[in-house]
């Protein structure tokens, strides 16, 4: 069988192409991220965006992109409608230059729309063809470690087109490493990010949080607002411990960053939930963050909630019920949050992420903008309200 491959130059020397994936929706403001970060090639992708770059490109968007999940190396590109094209493919790949039989790996897929229909089929076959590629060079194969593999090997599958990609940041990227614990539903640290930057908080009014939680929107806008990467806060990435790690470099874009931190901010930064436990768990994080003297949390209901004088930006995540029978039992709930915007927050600007038209409708205010946006499978909107 003859495989059809796209040129791709390896990961480890030169210019090449990356792909940073993201939450449905947030592709538009990761690209932004990349550019005021000064990565090259930019280019808004369904599922992610994509750029160019060297080594340092790679470590640097680890390091520095809040609302990525991950960074990929795509390797190879091939027609794929049956296990023999998908093996083939696979081993036409010289593994040799990424792994050694000393190397443990594991595989990853995600598939649509293609002949082949079960991702852990396709995985385990990914990884014969890997390990016999190395075992015909070496003589013996590699380890698989699915829980913490020293490569992680992604497949991407849909409509009979397949990509192989190595994944540079090992785990995903919004396991920042301060969350150890978590109110119920919380939201992931990137899409915590997406919606400060959408909702274009600079650091330079106060940012409030009626509905708070984890804290995880709070503890992301202090990150933000003080100029801290938040790869600082993580245990490691994948490409420390591929055989080329360069050490040096990585040492030194920690060290910039570092010392482009900044160390107070100007305005307050509030939290606010009804549960004294809750707010014990966000307090928590906001100390393994390293920002928790940046944000108050005082226990509150929604109906005694006070923000600082305006103007200020509101961003919350009230719940939104995905049971049967939720959705009316939280209607009057939304009404409180509406009668606290319209009765305590004028001058504010209000963003709320919600899963539930319905349950929008009741907060009762118009709202001036509408976004799109996925926390995980789910359908959400980010609303807009102008409080005068």
């Amino acid at each position: 069988m003859i495989i059809r491959r796209k040129a791709v130059q390896g990961p480890f020397s030169g210019e090449q192409s990356f792909f940073a994936t993201a939450a449905k929706g947030v592709e538009e403001v990761l690209a932004r991220e990349m550019t005021n970060i000064g990565l090259e090639g930019v280019v808004v992708e369904k599922g992610g965006v994509r750029f160019r770059g060297n080594l340092s490109a790679c470590y640097r968007a680890n390091l520095w992109l809040r609302t990525a999940s991950r960074i990929l190396i795509p390797l190879a590109e091939f027609p794929c409608d049956s296990p023999q094209s998908l093996y083939d493919g696979v081993r036409a790949i010289a593994w040799d230059r990424y792994l050694t039989p000393d190397t443990t790996l594991a595989v990853e897929c995600v598939l649509r729309d293609s002949a082949l229909t079960h991702s852990g089929f396709v995985a385990l076959k990914t990884k014969d063809a890997i390990v016999d590629t190395l075992r015909d060079r070496f003589g013996r194969r590699p380890n698989v470690n699915p829980r913490d593999p020293d490569l992680l090997v992604h497949v991407h599958l849909a409509r009979n087109s397949c990509t192989i990609s190595l994944d540079s940041s090992g785990t995903s990227l919004d396991r920042r490493g301060y969350r150890t614990e978590a109110g119920e539903a919380p939201l992931r640290e990137t899409l915590a990010a997406a919606l400060v930057l959408l909702a274009g908080w600079d650091g330079t009014v106060p940012l409030v949080d009626p509905l708070c939680g984890s804290g995880t929107i709070l503890v992301e806008a202090a990150l933000m607002a003080l100029n801290r990467a938040p790869g600082l806060l993580r245990g490691g990435f994948g490409f420390q411990r591929w055989p080329t790690f360069d050490a040096s470099l990585w040492r030194r874009l920690v060290d910039e960053a570092r010392q482009s931190e900044r160390t107070s901010l100007a305005v307050p930064l509030r939290g606010s939930d009804r549960l004294e436990n809750v707010l014990n768990v966000a307090r928590s994080n906001s100390r393994r963050a390293g920002v928790e003297q940046f944000i108050s949390y005082m226990p509150h209901d929604v109906r005694e909630f006070v923000p600082p004088p305006p103007p200020g930006i509101i961003i919350t995540n009230p719940p939104y019920g995905r049971r049967l029978g939720d959705e009316e039992q939280l209607k009057s709930f939304y009404r409180q949050v509406g009668d606290a915007f319209k009765q305590r927050c004028a001058g504010y600007t209000a963003w709320v992420l919600t899963g539930s038209i319905g349950l929008a409708k009741e907060v009762g205010l118009k709202a001036s903008r509408r976004i799109v946006l996925y926390n995980g499978p789910l359908e959400c909107r980010l609303l807009r309200y102008d409080l005068y």
